[in-house]
């Protein structure tokens, strides 16, 4: 069974779990790798999207490229609690840009 799991601080990812998500609260960097690792590993209950907040994706980076390339899981970076910083925007643009041959945003 495919699902979804938003990972983040605290106060960004519970709001999701009325949603039906799973929710993953991470208080750092290295516990959010250990839980991204846990979640791309092979098992019965995938990962189809995981949403992860845009201030972890730079510790994360290494992981999250490895999946760059492949349809599942699809890793969408989310702004927290303290807003947008950029980051989520321009991995958006850069794949656009991949699947359409121009930067149409």
């Amino acid at each position: 069974m495919l699902k979804v799991a938003v990972v983040g601080d605290r106060g960004t990812v519970m709001g999701f779990k009325a949603l039906g998500l799973d929710v993953f609260p991470v208080s750092g960097n290295e516990e959010a790798r250990d839980v991204l690792r846990r979640m791309t590993r092979e098992s019965e209950d995938q990962y189809a999207i995981i949403y992860l907040e845009e201030n972890l994706a730079g510790a994360l980076e290494q992981e999250i490229n490895k999946f760059r390339s492949e349809p599942s899981p699809a890793i969408i970076l989310i702004p927290g609690r303290e807003g947008p910083l950029g980051i989520g925007q321009s991995a958006l643009r850069i794949a656009v840009e991949k699947a359409v041959g121009i930067d149409i945003l």
